[in-house]
């Protein structure tokens, strides 16, 4: 919640950059509400100039192959 009120205070005065590595369809997963996540998604991406450098990232994919491994 305190990530949304920054964002909704600055949306409207300055510029926000941000960076990740999940897709805006996990972001879900990362927020306690859905809803939020919907919002914060919808105020960052109003207006916004969007790069997708399609990368994946290294530290993702080891994270997962170690979850992987580890799984019986």
């Amino acid at each position: 919640e305190l990530l949304f009120q920054i964002i909704t205070e600055r949306e409207e005065r300055a510029s926000i950059a941000c960076a990740t590595n999940a897709p805006f369809s996990e972001w879900g997963a990362t927020f306690t509400d859905p809803r939020l996540a919907a919002a914060v998604v919808d105020r960052l991406t109003f207006n916004a100039h969007i790069i997708n450098t399609g990368t994946s990232s290294y530290r993702l994919r080891t994270t997962r192959a170690r979850k992987g491994a580890a799984s019986p």
